[in-house]
């Protein structure tokens, strides 16, 4: 029982500490190159280094593994080609997002 009410703490603590992040969902492999061009066929194709957002000023933050699963899942079910802004929901641990959430906009 102990280690139950443990675990809803921490992850109630998770949830509430969770801050929003905006930007261009984008593989890790292309992260560097021109944005309006990249598409959703080739961020599929380069699923396997990860995903992350460029954000607005130009950084580059990491998905976790949570979030690389939904990225490709959000991107294999869009209907949009070109550009993938995207809102995550988590936790910054480093340059690293621990993603709860993950939108397609």
């Amino acid at each position: 029982m102990r280690k139950l009410v443990i675990t809803i703490i921490t992850l109630a603590s998770g949830v509430l500490g969770a801050e929003t992040f905006s930007g261009t969902v984008v593989d890790v492999m292309c992260k560097g190159k021109d944005l309006s061009s990249h598409t959703r066929s080739c961020a599929i194709a380069c699923a396997k280094g990860g995903y992350g957002l460029v954000m607005a000023d130009g950084k580059f933050l990491k998905f976790n593994e949570t979030g690389n699963a939904k990225a490709l899942a959000m991107l294999k079910a869009a209907t949009k080609d070109k550009d993938l802004k995207a809102k995550a929901t988590g936790t910054l641990d480093g340059e690293v997002i621990q993603v709860l959430t993950l939108e397609l906009q």
